[in-house]
């Protein structure tokens, strides 16, 4: 074909299609999703172009239109278009039910094992009465920290794998410069909001520590901030290295990197984020006696870095408006995940709840997890679509029922439907885990899993169906999912997850079933 399409034909930027023509008829040789359709010109002649069909079968077919993104992107140029683009790649299958809980069981198991690496360590530093984790005795505004640190990589790392995710899958990393450009300008940028985030955690643990008893030591600030930047600075850098391999990776094999990227950043991520608080705390602390100013110069040394990765970072375009407007997601995220952390501090050192710290990463991880898969994945359905701010729905959506969130026929359903039946053969593997190891000095028993798998059901249910209205309602305001949503999801399980996890515990010492055996 040889005539020049017309403008209006031309493929249009963010997978949307054009204006209803010949070519979105219903006929049984018309290929599903993407393929090549003949417009007549002005001169009679034959045009040949690409186009996605966004309208037809929209229910059903839109979540598979990521693996063929490639073949159809025009990657910024409408006169890129041009039938010698190589081999399309292979069609995938429709994703069914199976096929979601196949692709995310080993990764929400391996996550699962993660948060519970991350329980034992915790149930480790805070039982033990020895030198070696004085400092959790001494500063015990320190577990102020871990929910607000844990929840970094729902702040940063699971953004990144959402952000990263959406532009694998549609074509915006296709060539090793653009691959190039957002891996630099996502890792300086996460550099910056964890430099910044961890150091805002260290004074909110301050506040929260120093409001309850009215006592506030400098000292103990410093550490704090100096414990807080370096664990958040370090924890990011590999997490992020971590991300950016494992999205490269499956697009490469085949999977749809929303199904397997948000859950493996926290298999490691709770357990490398709070080993290193542990261990950097500890050091720090070692060094109190010795040489106090170690901690303004740790601080010191991590700001200082600030300017250079705000330069990187505003190398990317995508990056650079996310340096500027994506700070209240985070940063209301982190003062979210801190009053878990005051919950948590107040009740670790309560002997009425011992065995508490072991399960508290386990159940917020698993909810945060869950709920960050399912929000990468509404919002790659909504970005196959067009662009935030446009209504690219039949119907608007407001508020969500929860029939229509949990049992309606799309895509987005099912994939709720299939996160949420995880739960409870997934905690049931980890409780079973947890009392392999002989960790959380608590028995057991009937009564304390049905309470256990209560909290846990509640704070997935109500984490989906969250999911589904912020997904929709930030779209539809013009705001990108991507780095807006899944800070408030993840932060609100962790507040879900310690809030109602804490409930039991007081309800089940109120009733005296739960057996402990603190004295191990």
């Amino acid at each position: 074909m040889s005539s020049k399409p017309e403008p209006k034909d031309i493929h249009q930027p963010n997978g949307t299609g054009p204006t209803p023509s010949p070519c979105s008829s219903d006929g049984p040789g018309r290929e599903p999703l993407a393929g090549t359709s003949e417009f007549l010109g002005p001169d009679g002649a034959g045009v040949e172009v690409v186009v996605i069909e966004s309208r037809a079968n929209a229910k059903g077919v839109r979540e598979e239109d990521a693996l063929l993104e490639n073949g159809s992107q025009s990657n910024g140029s409408d006169d890129d278009l041009s039938t010698d683009r190589g081999p399309a790649p292979p069609s995938p299958l429709k994703e069914t039910s199976f096929s979601i809980g196949l692709q995310v069981l080993f990764p929400f198991l391996l996550a699962g094992f993660g948060t519970v690496a991350a329980g034992m360590v915790l149930d480790i530093v805070q039982a033990s009465s020895g030198e070696h984790w004085e400092v959790f005795q001494k500063v015990t505004e320190v577990f102020i920290l871990v929910p607000a640190l844990l929840g970094l990589k729902g702040n940063l790392e699971m953004t990144l794998a959402s952000r990263l995710s959406t532009a694998a899958n549609i074509g915006q990393m296709d060539t090793p410069k653009e691959l190039w450009r957002m891996i630099t300008g996502n890792m300086a940028l996460i550099q910056v909001q964890a430099t910044v985030v961890g150091f805002l955690a260290s004074i909110a643990a301050v506040v929260f520590g120093w409001i309850p008893d009215g006592h506030f030591s400098i000292p103990h600030a410093f550490l704090l901030c100096a414990s807080s930047v370096a664990t958040a600075f370090i924890a990011s850098l590999v997490l992020g290295m971590i991300m950016i391999g494992v999205i490269i990776g499956s697009r490469k094999i085949g999977i749809n990197p929303d199904n397997v990227a948000t859950p493996i950043a926290a298999s490691l991520g709770d357990l490398i984020t709070l080993a290193l608080l542990s261990g950097i705390s500890w050091g720090l602390y070692l060094e109190l006696k010795h040489w106090r100013y170690i901690y303004p110069l740790v601080c010191a040394f991590f700001v200082a870095l600030l300017p250079v990765w705000v330069v990187l970072a505003r190398r990317s375009p995508a990056t650079k408006e996310v340096l500027y407007s994506g700070w209240e997601p985070v940063i209301i995220a982190m003062a979210i995940s801190s009053v878990g952390g005051l919950i948590l501090d107040k009740t670790v050192s309560d002997p009425n709840f011992a065995g508490m710290a072991v399960f508290t990463p386990v159940i917020n991880g698993v909810g945060g997890n869950l709920v960050a898969v399912q929000a990468s994945r509404i919002s790659t359905f909504l970005h196959m679509n067009g662009t935030p701010g446009e209504n690219s729905e039949p119907t608007p959506r407001r508020c969500p029922s929860p029939c229509t969130t949990f049992f309606s026929p799309d895509v987005n359903s099912r994939s709720a439907r299939v996160l949420f039946l995880l739960v409870v053969p997934g905690h049931l593997v980890f409780l079973y885990t947890i009392s392999c190891m002989q960790g959380g000095h608590t028995t057991l028993t009937l009564i304390f899993i049905i309470f256990y798998m209560t909290a846990a059901l509640l704070q997935v249910l109500i984490l989906l169906y969250i999911a589904d209205w912020m997904v929709h309602w930030m779209w539809g305001r013009g705001l990108d999912p991507d780095n807006f949503s899944i800070p408030y999801l993840t932060a609100l399980g962790d507040l879900l997850g310690t809030g109602l996890l804490a409930l039991s515990f007081h309800v089940l010492w109120l009733i005296g079933d739960r057996d402990t055996d603190v004295g191990d």
